[in-house]
């Protein structure tokens, strides 16, 4: 999972800590919950390409742009420059005119810029699959104001940032898992959250987000088990509702991964049952049930990791299925997770 950092301004994903604490990922796709008609709905997501423009800025245009992206971005630009970036207040003109003069001459800077440019020159993919999920979204939370979404990049720092009023897509973060960059970072980030530096993790990863951050923030009172598998059941299910994303993808595994737990189910939750896991407050006892890995070292190598997050995923499925009246608002609001689980009937032969 990722620590999210608050800021009174910002709350930003930091990359090394992508996988440190509790499973914080995508997730599934291979419920069958048929999504409502939200064809009346008026949204139309477009990405602002600021990752675009800074590649573009030259020496004659710093002072100019510094001030323009000022006035355009507002409160992402100087999150970017100050909490990002970690250079300094933007409104700090003539510093931040020799800052930007030197980081534009930099190599490092030209090649990552290029790279971006050449993985995405355009991101109508991206812009349209928003559209429709944050669609879905507003069907079930109609208050919700969808958030200025820009992209960026940073130099392998941020991956989502979440803003007063934008979420940020750092795509230097979602370059492919092969991109030439990425070797450098293994010594800080594992080849397994690498794997999903992709460009088809960017919706997911937003919408993962937007649920952990705006919409079902993790209680305190989360502490056993159960509350941390019906929690994150909980958001992978909403990502059920709102992408037509594959179940490994939603999740984080690989295909192997996903055929792994499913064939494994009733073995991992009879081994939850057995040990007692359910009722478990001690974060180091529950951590290898929740957290990114490789694998699940109980179950061995050729084991799915976050199983916590998986079997949390099958129990709010199937509540759902026995329970059509309940709507994702609803769920969202169910606090007492043991309810979740006999309403499931999950385990019962």
């Amino acid at each position: 999972m990722a620590i999210t950092i608050a800021h009174p301004m910002i709350k930003y994903t930091v990359f090394t800590s992508l996988f440190l604490v509790f499973a914080l990922l995508f997730s599934s796709c291979g419920s069958k919950n048929k999504k409502p008609d939200v064809s009346e709905i008026e949204l139309d997501i477009q990405i602002e390409r600021f990752d675009r423009e800074f590649a573009q800025l030259n020496v004659a245009s710093i002072g100019a742009k510094n001030r323009e992206w000022i006035k355009k971005y507002g409160s992402f630009y100087s999150d970017y420059m100050i909490h990002m970036l970690q250079v300094g207040s933007p409104i700090d003109t003539l510093y931040m005119g020799e800052l930007l003069k030197g980081l534009i001459a930099q190599e490092d800077f030209k090649a990552l810029a290029a790279a971006v440019g050449e993985k995405y020159p355009d991101m109508k993919p991206q812009e349209e699959e928003l559209t429709q999920a944050f669609k879905y979204l507003k069907h079930d939370f109609p208050d919700y104001e969808v958030p200025r979404i820009i992209s960026f990049f940073s130099g392998f720092s941020i991956q989502l940032p979440i803003g007063e009023d934008y979420i940020g897509i750092g795509l230097d973060m979602f370059l492919g898992e092969n991109a030439r960059f990425y070797p450098e970072l293994e010594t800080v980030i594992p080849k397994y959250v690498i794997r999903r530096f992709a460009p088809e993790y960017i919706v997911p990863r937003v919408m993962e987000t937007v649920i952990r951050e705006e919409l079902l923030q993790e209680s305190s009172k989360d502490v056993t088990g159960l509350q941390l598998m019906i929690y994150e059941g909980k958001v992978l299910y909403a990502l059920d509702a709102l992408l037509d994303r594959p179940e490994e993808v939603k999740i984080g595994y690989t295909e192997a991964q996903l055929t792994w737990a499913k064939s494994h189910e009733d073995e991992i939750w009879a081994h939850f049952v057995k040990q007692k896991v359910l009722d478990n407050n001690k974060i180091p006892a529950l951590e290898p049930y929740f957290a990114e890995a490789e694998n699940t070292p109980e179950f061995g190598a050729e084991s799915a990791p976050k199983l916590g997050s998986y079997i949390g995923w099958q129990i709010v499925r199937r509540y759902m299925e026995k329970h059509p009246d309940v709507s994702l608002k609803r769920l969202f609001t169910m606090d007492d997770a043991l309810v979740i689980l006999q309403g499931s009937d999950y385990g019962r032969k």
